[in-house]
């Protein structure tokens, strides 16, 4: 079912025993969430009602046998659990992708307990890894699968970039503030159609406007000064989907926006790089990354850990070699006579998407 379709259910508390949310689009993932949260809890309820596991630190059973649990402290009870893709049994490629923790296994538990599930209790599974492009796509429906016992599934899909202005433009009204047509064409543009990062800056922008002027363009670039960074790396994303039209679309955005192409390539060298060395040292978090870098004395820190762990599992190890040998090759031709960087990046991309 689409995120609007869980809403209305929710709204008409027509809740099921267990959900399982699959894709990676942060923004109506935690709408749904909340929207779930909110009709199941209150706020005084939260505290013994709502239990989180994370499924590269627990088992699957551990899960099935809270859900099992009576609570003397709460009539309804939701059970949320992240990384539900660390729960599915190894393949010969995830040995390469390391995507899978110690929580292999589980699922006939799981099928038994929906079988007769406990009343008022309400397990979520978050499996927010992959994507529903290129060869994600695929990973996305072995999850599906291994998951096929939990009868309603939500699919988060990204915002194309027509939807994501839609949802820029009903964020502004909701924050009540006016933003300029341009203005709001280059935060959608500068963000690559992330609404989870439009969400925040909107945010932001309704205190900085707090004056009830409308918003301009130079407003936005005074107030997302790391939008061509967070492009990027949305461009690194979209390579690893082998996700070429978006690859592409994301390289106009940053050509429209004066973008030095040479500094976006050397960016996508640092990030290859790193995601290489971290694939090798087998490092399986964001905070085992800092704390591996930090060692060495190579600067890091969480976001940019984040964005390293966020690569490192959309490429496998020879993907990354094979990437940083395309990034060299385009770097020579960057540095030679050439028509245009532009035809240069643009046979970057189409050649690491192949």
């Amino acid at each position: 079912m689409s995120p609007a379709q869980f809403q209305a259910r929710i709204k008409r508390k027509e809740i099921s025993p267990a959900y399982l949310f699959l894709g990676a689009e942060a923004y109506q993932g935690r709408r749904c969430r909340e929207a779930l949260l909110d009709t199941m809890l209150g706020p005084r309820e939260r505290e013994n009602g709502l239990a989180q596991y994370d499924l590269t630190e627990v088992s699957l059973a551990q899960v099935v046998d809270d859900a099992r649990s009576l609570s003397l402290f709460a009539a309804q009870r939701v059970i949320l659990v992240s990384n539900a893709e660390a729960a599915l049994p190894r393949t010969k490629s995830d040995e390469e992708d390391d995507a899978h923790g110690p929580a292999a296994g589980g699922v006939g538990e799981l099928a038994a307990y929906l079988k007769d599930p406990s009343p008022g209790v309400v397990l979520l599974f978050e499996a927010t890894r992959f994507e529903f492009a290129g060869d994600e796509k695929k990973k996305l429906e072995r999850v599906r699968k291994f998951y096929s016992a939990i009868a309603e599934t939500v699919e988060l899909a990204r915002f194309s970039m027509d939807e994501a202005r839609t949802e820029a433009q009903a964020l502004a009204r909701r924050a009540q503030i006016a933003v300029d047509p341009g203005a709001l064409e280059l935060l959608v543009e500068a963000l690559g159609g992330d609404v989870a990062r439009i969400a925040v800056e909107m945010e932001k922008l309704s205190l900085y406007c707090a004056s009830g002027r409308s918003i301009s363009e130079d407003d936005i670039a005074a107030m997302v000064p790391d939008a061509r960074s967070t492009t990027i790396f949305a461009l690194v994303n979209a390579l690893g989907r082998r996700d070429r039209a978006r690859g592409l679309e994301l390289l106009d955005t940053l050509c429209r926006e004066g973008e030095y192409l040479p500094l976006a390539l050397a960016f996508l060298s640092t990030q290859f790089r790193l995601a290489l060395v971290s694939k090798e040292s087998g490092l399986r978090s964001s905070q085992q990354i800092v704390g591996h870098f930090s060692r060495a004395g190579v600067p890091m820190w969480g976001s940019r850990a984040e964005q390293i762990y966020q690569t490192v599992g959309k490429f496998s190890k020879e993907q990354l070699e094979r990437g940083l040998k395309l990034i060299f090759a385009a770097d020579r031709d960057l540095r030679s006579a050439r028509p245009d960087d532009r035809i240069v990046m643009e046979r970057f991309v189409l050649e690491l998407t192949r």
